[in-house]
């Protein structure tokens, strides 16, 4: 057999799969040609398939024999790259793209590097000039609507993706990354319809599914809602796929369900997005100093719950024992918040378009003692840099209610409500339990605004007014069929909810009229900004909370502004929030342990106007005195925590679980 005759028959079974065969006639012709560059390089590929060690030597040996090969060079990038090693892989890929700049291949292979750096910014000019190359390239396509996806650019997204869905209709991946670009464009409806036809072509994916439930619970769609939980529950049960953590929170999993579902998603999606390698865990005793320099992580210094949260907190630490930094990888929005967070820090940097190989040198540079992430499982989550092992101490607070699942994560912040001592094998991290609740607040929200009237707010004259201004994905319909017994039972009320989207209120309406209530009694609150709606609280009487998924900062918003909540403790870190801010609040009477409970509770009040002005009074005269509003004591406690999470590093031992205890109050 002539040698172009073989070396195609060896391509031709290397394009079939028939490794074996491949590689066999491969080493038949290298005993003849040692040096023939085709087969060596083909051999590469193979045997880096079962030893990258191997395959390395292999596409070496091409490239100091063929050093104008281009394809080798490629080739030795991509299995650099499976092994991690990003800075080495970039180098090859770039002198492949030297020696055939035309080659579209090549910029899609420096992209995908560029985004396993988080360098967002060089990825989409390399993919931008794959496209010029080839329009038609599905791959450029899809990895140009993700980074622009990730550097907020949802509307470019989604036209690019559009148009890569045209190409490959029948890719589900294609499809899913399109529905992520229409959720994040505003585009509710049609991201439902997307991922529902994603998972029609690929009902094997656990991703999509998950990602299909959140959405239907964005638009409160229900048809086929319960079949769908039960299949996630039974991925999870299974340990049959990934399912993103923060569909699980919203319907009724355990808190074991919940952590296997986040070591998944860690290990399966995280974990490989970290581009660089992750020091142990286990820490080096090291010297006490002061100050400790700690640095808090989040992309929400900015109009945001956690950012009207915490403000206070960043303010209150005490600069003779820490020295305070922000990481801000969220957008710059000009806001007021954004202004008093920025004066908070001790340093702010903003890192939003820094590629993480940067951002990692910088940490280190600033020698960070504790790192705080405040993001978890959320939108614009970094935990990527995390895995990293970013700081000597790495603690999850406030953001995310529920394990990490990363064995890179040392700490959650929690208390005796959210997060029991019992529940410690629910957790990667070790538990901090805070004395009063994990959850500061800050006394600088906006407290005497001008107070709408009912009329401006769409609201009857007379009447119960129900409130419900949780997020609409928190609406299970379990908990809605309640509230509809609860506004049967009492005649003349109203259920004031937030309105989350025009799909979410109308799907409402349509739920409401199937269980005999007249949807007009479901009135909807548009989005304000913080000072105007923080007074309408004034005009309801009573907060109806939402169960596996409390409202958090929906809750303290209510109490703060003397408003009573009734909720429903569940076995979840996010289904006990409204529990420990009530007891930290000193109204522990609303709480209820079942679902009848719940509504009778909040039918007996509403029934009882004294009692329920009287939980009013309570909750306007106390407000200052109460733990939950005593940001300076608070702060105090996770100071404490800080002092006692470096103690343990500074004496060589693993993190290890514990409690705060607590502080005479202010």
């Amino acid at each position: 057999m002539q040698l172009i005759n073989a070396i195609q028959l060896v391509l031709s079974h290397y394009r079939a799969g028939q490794a074996g065969e491949a590689g066999r006639l491969c080493r038949t012709i290298l005993a003849q040609m040692p040096a023939q560059p085709e087969c060596l390089q083909i051999l590469g590929i193979l045997e880096g398939a079962a030893s990258p060690h191997r395959g390395e030597v292999v596409l070496r040996r091409v490239t100091r024999l063929t050093p104008e090969m281009a394809d080798a060079y490629g080739n030795l990038g991509l299995l650099l790259q499976r092994q991690g090693r990003i800075g080495a892989a970039e180098a090859v890929q770039k002198r492949a793209m030297a020696l055939t700049p035309e080659r579209r291949e090549h910029f899609i292979n420096l992209s995908v590097l560029h985004l396993a750096r988080a360098d967002r910014s060089a990825a989409i000019t390399c993919l931008r000039r794959a496209l010029y190359l080839r329009p038609d390239d599905v791959l450029a396509c899809v990895n140009l609507g993700v980074a622009l996806l990730e550097v907020q650019q949802a509307h470019k997204a989604a036209g690019i993706l559009k148009y890569a869905a045209t190409l490959a209709p029948d890719q589900a991946n294609t499809l899913l990354y399109l529905g992520h670009a229409l959720r994040e464009s505003g585009d509710r409806a049609g991201s439902l319809a997307v991922y529902r036809r994603a998972l029609g072509l690929a009902p094997e994916r656990s991703d999509i599914a998950g990602y299909y439930l959140f959405q239907k619970q964005t638009c409160c769609e229900w048809d086929g809602y319960d079949e769908l939980c039960r299949s996630i529950l039974d991925i999870i049960d299974r340990d049959a796929g990934v399912v993103i953590p923060l569909a699980t929170l919203s319907i009724d999993t355990t808190p074991a369900q919940q952590y296997r579902s986040a070591v998944r998603f860690c290990s399966d999606v995280v974990a490989p997005a970290a581009g660089g390698t992750a020091t142990s865990s286990t820490p080096a005793a090291a010297a006490v100093r002061r100050p400790l320099r700690i640095a808090y992580f989040s992309a929400d210094f900015h109009e945001h719950a956690t950012a009207y949260l915490a403000a206070e907190l960043f303010e209150l630490h005490d600069r003779a024992r820490f020295e305070v930094m922000a990481y801000s990888y969220g957008p710059e929005d000009g806001s007021a918040i954004r202004k008093r967070l920025v004066q908070a820090f001790d340093r702010f940097i903003d890192v939003r378009s820094v590629p993480q190989d940067v951002i990692a040198r910088h940490v280190a540079d600033q020698k960070i003692d504790i790192l705080i992430d405040l993001k978890g499982y959320t939108k614009q989550a970094r935990l990527d840099l995390l895995t990293r092992r970013l700081a000597p101490i790495q603690v999850s607070y406030l953001g995310y209610p529920g394990t990490i699942g990363s064995p890179h994560m040392d700490y959650v912040i929690g208390d005796r409500f959210v997060t029991p001592a019992e529940h410690q094998p629910f957790y990667s991290e070790r538990l901090v339990i805070l004395p009063d609740s994990y959850q500061i607040n800050d006394r600088r929200r906006p407290l005497d605004g001008r107070v709408p009237t009912r009329v401006e707010c769409g609201l009857p004259d007379d009447g119960v007014v129900f409130s419900a201004f949780n997020t609409a994905y928190k609406i299970t319909p379990t908990m809605f069929a309640a509230w509809m017994r609860i506004l049967a039972r009492t005649p003349g009320s109203v259920l004031w909810l937030f309105e989350a989207n025009a799909e979410a209120a109308a799907n409402l309406r349509r739920e409401a009229a199937k269980r005999g209530i007249d949807p007009s009694r479901l009135v909807f609150a548009p989005l304000r900004p913080l000072s105007e709606h923080l007074p309408r609280y004034r005009l309801a009487g009573l907060c109806l909370d939402t169960l596996p998924y409390n409202g958090h900062t929906t809750t303290s918003d209510a109490l703060w502004m003397g408003c009573p909540v009734v909720t429903l403790i569940g076995n979840s870190f996010a289904s006990r929030v409204a529990a420990s801010l009530l007891n930290a609040v000193g109204m522990p009477e609303t709480i209820t342990s079942s679902l009848e409970a719940y509504e009778e509770t909040a039918v007996r009040l509403a029934r009882d106007p004294l009692l329920l002005q009287s939980l009013r009074r309570r909750l306007e005269n106390n407000r200052l005195s109460t733990a939950l509003f005593d940001s300076r004591r608070f702060t105090r406690h996770l100071e404490q925590a800080y002092d006692t999470m470096w103690s343990i590093h500074g004496s060589g031992r693993p993190p290890a679980g514990f409690a705060v205890a607590p502080l005479p109050a202010a």
